[in-house]
């Protein structure tokens, strides 16, 4: 990055930290955005100066700093590429692109409830609704038609796997490939959102905030509908009507596929307003966990025999640790990288070492069922999930220790984290395509 840029750089902080509601953690957050973005437009040709703009314009929320900024600066440039576009007038097209895309989103879930059996339906229903998202973020990504087109054979490659495997009933492998195929499309998703730029660490840190905040707006969204749809379901039966078959088949599949884009919207108009419940949620839920988690390794110690372990009991297990894992990744996105160690530091340490008890239990349990049973399906699936676990946990272990200990930086943890995530669509891929020829689709 050149003298020019640094200046113009400087000059742009000095100006968003004169608005009080800004924090400096903040602006040294966004300005490490600022300088990420620079650098990648530079890297695909674009001089110093349309890419310091350029990125200045994707800040998102800085947009309305970016334009008084302009207006005060009456700068050639910037008035060609900052003030030619305000913010306001670009947010009704995207709600409008937002609203089409939900429509048709909740439109192919009618038509496959119309024309799929209920087990078929339920089963290609991220694939209904997930391609819609990711065009979305495609089209405010502007990414590009190579990276559309690969989503789009991906999406229908796996869409040929789930329905075209001569899967052995609703049971074994292909309850298996239902539940990871969703794995696989979010992260297809992931790869549109950040701009068909996978490799970029700091877009994979920023599609994990997304990830949180959207699971934070989608409850919000649900909670809302389903207060909504019990209220006017009342209404219906004291007007002596049957409003049961309407509510199954129209309202609540169409209206939880339409909030599926309405909550990615949300999440991205009002950054800052869930941004500022992140750090809280995982306040609250991180010693809730340890509690958790100390209980479960008690019980599962003080039980005895583990061979005797109910399997149900080690998948829910399995689910209890990607819980952690999500809770610690999340935890790290929401953490500002330049404060120094702190007593939720420590906290999340302790939170890493009782998912590593557990999990080492578990494991232990899991190779005595192998053993003594022989290998099927769900066994190699919960075992793989639960190596790739451990492997991020230990990692984490060693890396968290060090961060508060003052012998590594969090940024560490941080890139161990983004740069695990691929392991985890991965095995999603394995489990979904390997698994069930492997197991003669039983």
């Amino acid at each position: 990055m050149g003298a020019t840029t640094d200046a113009r750089v400087d000059e742009w902080r000095r100006y968003v930290q004169r608005r009080a509601a800004i924090a400096a953690s903040d602006v040294d957050e966004m300005e490490a955005h600022l300088r990420d973005q620079v650098d990648d437009l530079v890297a695909v040709g674009l001089d110093e100066d349309e890419a310091f703009l350029v990125a200045v314009k994707r800040l998102g929320n800085v947009d309305a700093l970016s334009q008084e900024f302009a207006r005060e600066h009456a700068d050639r440039l910037w008035k060609q590429h900052v003030a030619s576009s305000p913010a306001d007038g670009e947010r009704a097209p995207e709600f409008g692109v937002v609203l089409l895309l939900g429509v048709l989103a909740a439109l192919a879930v009618r038509v496959g409830i119309a024309v799929l059996s209920d087990q078929t339906v339920v089963g290609n229903a991220p694939l209904l609704v997930l391609p819609f998202l990711g065009g979305y973020f495609a089209w405010k990504r502007r990414v590009s038609v190579t990276v559309a087109l690969t989503g789009l054979v991906a999406v229908a490659a796996l869409a040929v796997v789930l329905n075209a495997y001569p899967f052995d009933g609703f049971k074994g492998t292909h309850v298996l490939a239902l539940v990871h195929a969703p794995v696989l499309l979010w992260c297809l998703v992931g790869v549109a959102y950040g701009g068909g730029r996978w490799r970029s660490r700091r877009r994979r840190m920023d599609f994990v905030r997304f990830t949180g905040e959207w699971v934070i707006y989608y409850a919000l969204l649900a909670l809302g509908g389903m207060a909504l749809t019990g209220l006017t379901a009342a209404a219906f039966v004291a007007l002596g009507l049957e409003p049961d078959a309407a509510l199954a088949e129209w309202i609540v599949p169409m209206g939880a596929a339409g909030a599926v884009l309405v909550a990615a919207w949300l999440v991205e108009a009002k950054q800052s307003i869930i941004e500022n419940m992140a750090p809280v949620l995982t306040r609250v839920f991180t010693p809730l966990t340890v509690v958790l988690l100390v209980a479960l390794f008690v019980g599962l110690v003080g039980g005895g025999d583990l061979s005797a372990v109910d399997r149900q009991l080690l998948m829910v297990m399995d689910l209890v640790l990607v819980l952690v894992v999500g809770l610690v990744l999340y935890a790290v996105s929401a953490r500002d990288p330049l404060a120094p160690p702190g007593w939720f530091d420590r906290l999340q340490l302790l939170l890493v070492v009782c998912a590593l008890a557990v999990d080492a239990v578990v494991l232990v349990a899991m190779v005595v069922r192998i053993a003594d049973a022989g290998l099927t399906a769900n066994k190699v699936a919960a075992l793989g999930l639960n190596l790739v676990l451990l492997v991020n946990l230990l990692r984490s272990l060693q890396l968290s220790t060090a961060f508060v200990r003052g012998r590594r930086p969090f940024d560490a943890l941080e890139r161990w984290q983004t740069g695990y995530l691929p392991v985890y669509a991965a095995w999603a891929a394995v489990v979904v395509i390997a698994l069930p020829p492997l197991f003669h689709w039983a």
